[in-house]
């Protein structure tokens, strides 16, 4: 395939997979591992609820009565700018993330980010107009990339190899359970005869952010952050402890502390640490390119028209009863959840571009069938004599989308970009496609509500245009990248001989045998290791 060939020249040999391959103990029989992953969910996993949270707690509030008579019902470019102020917040912040995550490492980065939110939380609970109200959602949107791109960071970096592709992948999983969680407030606070009916929602999106700020320090910190501050005894120390429970622990451990060493000071004497690095060579270019793509596909797929505007998709077709809206809102939630999981299982099975490929054209198909029957359903509806058949398919179609889109942009987003980017661009490249999906967002949830306005179904063939585009980009330019560690991928798009100066490093630790020399928690083998790689 096209975009298969042109990314394999950089690609090492995968001698740290294959060593972690052969480790046949599960996770949960690792006390330490098993103790590590437990405290990812609540602070790593838990930041994408926020998201969760907020897309679908702007989609019920704009069902519920008392939101509506407070904010004056508001509609077309009003009505945009309140669910598209999050991404704009979110855009402000970008910038400054890079220089955040490189200075206070991934912890602090998470911490400050969910303490903005925090804020961001009680402001919007408390707002007396419709002003404070998007002021609050640009504060809540300038908090989370922080948390995202240091979160989704941390989980790849911390994660043993051969679990990290699924940690990666169920870290937008949180997302659907942050949906059915607003979805089941929103739902129970429908009928509350007062302005409490909108404002306990937006008050409690403050939960996820506070278990962030409660647990996040009973992490370690990344390896990869601490050797790039010289402090190389830590980051061995936390690889021991996490990645040193297998029958050859010790000889893993020091195969993946010199992969890591040789690999983050070859990239690191190549970069400058601004954001110039990500456009100076052909490779950081095509990731840039990639990069770009992929945090536009994630938002211009037609996937914000359900997660904000499903009371208007559903009034289309003639659902109005706001409690039967309520119930389908939250029932869907909960099927992007079940398909979500489902599929972020199944990344360590099958390739990265057979998932985005079968991803982008399960959408279009779907697309293609929603607009005939959304056609049939308005035009129906119009001449006063309802389509129910036309309702009832658009309505499977709305359900059927959920697990086309997580096949490849929920479960591979971060897990892709992980393992596109380098350590050294990380933060920035993950950054880079948190830009351009907030950019994304901002416009397709300002535009939606317009188009849905002024053209009805005819709205949803933009999308069938884009989505056909994406099939044809996935398959030209997507890079495979499955079954490698993340050291193995660092040179993806550059010269060989970059990869195989980092497989030297893993092969002289291993051939040497200096990896029993190591005993747990001892300064003498630690020394060797180093001395070693060097």
């Amino acid at each position: 395939m096209a975009g298969d060939g042109a990314g394999v020249t950089g690609k090492s040999d995968p001698i740290i997979t294959r060593l972690a391959s052969e480790d046949k103990k599960w996770f949960y029989q690792k006390p330490n591992l098993l103790y590590l992953y437990l405290m990812l969910f609540p602070t790593c996993m838990g930041i994408e609820l926020t998201s969760g949270f907020d897309s679908q707690m702007i989609n019920a509030l704009q069902i519920v009565p008392f939101w509506k008579i407070y904010f004056k019902d508001p509609q077309g470019a009003l009505k945009g700018i309140i669910a598209a102020a999050y991404s704009l917040g979110a855009i402000l912040s970008l910038p400054f993330i890079p220089m955040v995550n490189d200075r206070f490492g991934r912890r602090w980065s998470i911490f400050g980010g969910s303490v903005i939110m925090v804020i961001g939380a009680l402001v919007q609970g408390f707002s007396v107009h419709v002003g404070m109200y998007i002021v609050a959602r640009m504060i809540l949107g300038f908090g989370i990339p922080t948390c995202i791109v240091s979160g989704s960071s941390l989980i790849g970096e911390l994660a043993y190899p051969k679990e990290r592709p699924v940690m990666t992948s169920l870290f937008n999983v949180a997302y659907f359970v942050g949906q059915i969680i607003a979805a089941a407030i929103c739902f129970g606070t429908n009928n509350i005869q007062s302005d409490w009916a909108w404002r306990i929602p937006s008050l409690l999106q403050i939960c996820p952010s506070l278990l962030q700020i409660t647990f996040v320090f009973f992490l370690p910190e990344s390896p990869r952050w601490l050797i790039t501050k010289d402090r190389g005894d830590e980051a061995l120390a936390i690889l021991e402890k996490y990645h040193g429970e297998s029958d050859r622990g010790a000889e893993f451990v020091a195969a993946e502390f010199a992969q890591m060493q040789t690999t983050i000071k070859l990239e690191l004497e190549a970069a400058k640490k601004s954001w110039l690095d990500l456009f100076k060579t052909a490779g950081m270019r095509r990731r840039v390119l990639i990069t770009t793509m992929l945090g536009l596909f994630t938002q211009w797929s037609g996937n914000t028209l359900i997660s904000y505007y499903l009371g208007d998709l559903l009034k289309m077709i003639g659902f109005t009863d706001t409690t039967y809206v309520q119930k389908i809102n939250v029932s869907i939630a909960c099927w992007s959840l079940v398909c979500g999981a489902t599929v972020s299982l199944l990344v360590t099975k099958i390739r990265r571009r057979v998932m985005y490929l079968a991803c982008t054209i399960s959408l279009l198909l779907c697309y293609i069938s929603w607009t005939i029957s959304m056609e049939r359903a308005q035009t129906a509806a119009q001449a006063g004599t309802p389509n129910n058949a036309a309702n009832i398919a658009t309505l499977f179609f709305i359900y059927a989308y959920s697990p086309c889109y997580n096949m490849g942009y929920n479960a591979l987003t971060y897990t892709y970009m992980v393992e596109v980017w380098p350590y050294a661009e990380r933060s920035s490249g993950i950054a880079f496609f948190q830009l351009f999906g907030r950019l994304a967002g901002f416009f397709t949830t300002f535009v939606n509500p317009i188009g849905l306005n002024s053209v009805g179904w005819r709205y949803l063939i933009s999308y069938c245009c884009w989505l056909a585009y994406e099939v044809v980009f996935v398959y030209f330019f997507f890079p495979e990248t499955f079954g490698r560690t993340l050291e193995e991928l660092a040179f993806l798009f550059e010269d060989k001989h970059l990869a195989e100066q980092a497989n030297a490093a893993v092969e002289k630790v291993l051939n040497e045998k200096n990896a029993d020399a190591i005993s747990l928690g001892g300064e003498k083998g630690r020394s060797e290791v180093r001395e070693n790689v060097a």
